[in-house]
């Protein structure tokens, strides 16, 4: 590899533990020389735990798209830098997306390395015991227009599906999908991976709406949703 290449790491950081995160990882985010974070703050907790000194740099949401020609500049004059979100895989349901893609199509000569680590969808499909074969990744069920659609679908579809859910509108999920799924159908709902609080629900709809309504308590965090396969 030559040295004076640009090169974009997508480092996947802790979704909770801060135990979860690879001795590459940090090897990377101490050798880059910058780091892109979404939340310095929180990027600064996992800096603190493994003595990282590395300068960073905000790149999401409104910031992110205008600091993105210098990024780019940076890394076609040979710099490495080191893309995190908050938690989990960088790019997965994450507008980090918008700059892989920008410097796959327009800088031929950096290279873009990935690092494997922590997923809260793989997390919670390996937990599930529901076959992930082969399965659908909605991300973010969009807040409104299209959702009961997406939900319709969901109930038709012959492979598993999978979506992330937040906790203002998980209870509304649940009421849909008991609306909508028959009673054999399966699903899981894990929440707070990792952490202190980590918990795996499983049972049709019906079971899982009432768990929640006489457990409010249990509403906390951000919630990873899988169902099963119709006709299984």
């Amino acid at each position: 590899m030559n040295d004076n290449t640009g090169i974009l790491y997508i480092v996947p950081t802790p979704i909770g533990n801060l135990e979860d995160i690879t001795l590459r990882a940090i090897r990377i985010l101490k050798e880059v020389d910058l780091v892109l974070c979404e939340d310095t703050s929180v990027t600064q907790r996992i800096f603190k735990e493994y003595d990282i000194t590395t300068k960073t740099s905000v790149f999401y949401a409104q910031t992110g798209l205008k600091n993105i020609e210098k990024i780019m500049s940076m890394l076609e004059d040979g710099k490495k830098i080191a893309l995190v979100s908050d938690a989990g895989t960088p790019t997965i349901s994450d507008p980090g997306v918008l700059l892989v893609d920008k410097v796959r199509n327009e800088l031929k000569d950096v290279q873009v390395i990935a690092l494997p680590g922590a997923s809260a969808l793989i997390t919670a499909l390996s937990a599930s015991g529901i076959s992930s074969s082969t399965f659908t990744f909605y991300g973010f069920l969009p807040h409104k227009k299209g959702r009961e659609t997406l939900f319709k679908i969901i109930a038709e579809s012959s492979v598993t599906s999978a979506f992330y859910e937040s906790v203002h509108r998980i209870e509304k999920t649940l009421e849909s999908l008991s609306k909508y799924l028959d009673e054999k159908r399966q699903i899981v709902i894990a929440r707070e991976l990792t952490k202190m609080h980590e918990e795996v629900v499983r049972g049709n709809a019906q079971y899982i709406k009432e768990y929640f309504e006489m457990n409010k308590d249990h509403i906390r965090g951000e919630f990873v949703v899988i169902v099963e396969k119709a006709n299984s």
